[in-house]
């Protein structure tokens, strides 16, 4: 028997961030006053748990109009980020379980539908399980997609936002990112000290609103690695991997 946990700023320190457990750690509080201030603007997580309280899952939506991703729509409800895991508990119907909270949430809020970005690359979810729950595909720009589901036709369908647009205002190195993701925090403290010991100056920037992650330089909007107008990842880095792409870069110059 599973069961469906409203996280919310009076719980969120008992419930956990289901990403980020460790309360004590910085990610998890960066993460939680950014879910609070972010919960008065419409944004809501859930999380899956079994008969035994163990989390099996979550969804995190948010009004397209306040949605951390490179994306513009109106009347509309945005899945962020949605996870099942382990892997044991994929293909069992909990992501459509989950998929259905957000739907209804919509469909409370006198919403016209629900959308999500979507990719086969990393830290985004794979279209697939929402072409099975009744999404269709209306735009897409590189690897990402843009998948709507809508029971008021009236609605426009929402469009992807160009990411390119921004990047060549990028000079040297820079890492733009937001606390969407809990993981991120400890992803800048490693590129930092990274870039230290190679000699180079990364600029940091802290995207402060979904405004600004929407005018983000890279398709996932939260985390964007550029050097000089390129991007060179657009999702969460250990030391590991930048150390290599620095050496690749660097070699480039020479």
């Amino acid at each position: 028997m599973t069961k469906i946990i409203d996280v919310t700023p009076e719980n969120v320190q008992e419930e956990t961030l289901f990403c980020i457990k460790d309360i004590k750690k910085p990610g998890f509080q960066s993460k939680r006053i950014w879910f609070e201030k972010q919960y008065k603007l419409g944004l809501r997580m859930k999380i899956l748990k079994d008969d035994t309280d163990k989390m099996i899952g979550f969804i995190e939506y948010i009004p397209v109009i306040n949605a951390w991703r490179p994306v513009a729509g109106n009347n509309l409800m945005f899945i962020h980020c949605m996870y099942v895991y382990p892997n044991k508990n994929k293909n069992k119907g909990y992501g459509s379980l989950l998929i259905k909270e957000a739907e209804n949430e919509a469909i409370k809020q006198e919403l016209a539908g629900i959308c999500v970005m979507t990719s086969k690359g990393a830290w985004i979810s794979d279209k697939r399980i929402f072409e099975n729950n009744g999404f269709k595909q209306v735009d897409q720009k590189g690897r990402f997609e843009l998948l709507c589901k809508k029971w008021e036709p009236v609605t426009k369908d929402p469009e992807l936002i160009d990411w390119t647009a921004n990047q060549k205002k990028y000079k040297g190195w820079h890492l733009v990112y937001a606390d969407q993701c809990p993981w991120h925090e400890k992803s800048v403290i490693a590129l930092l000290n990274t870039a230290l010991d190679f000699g180079i100056d990364l600029n940091v920037t802290k995207l402060s609103n979904a405004n600004e992650a929407k005018q983000a330089p890279s398709g996932y909007g939260v985390f964007s690695l550029l050097h000089n107008g390129k991007l060179i990842e657009d999702h969460y880095l250990s030391a590991t991997r930048f150390r290599n792409i620095l050496k690749k870069e660097l070699l480039q110059e020479s």
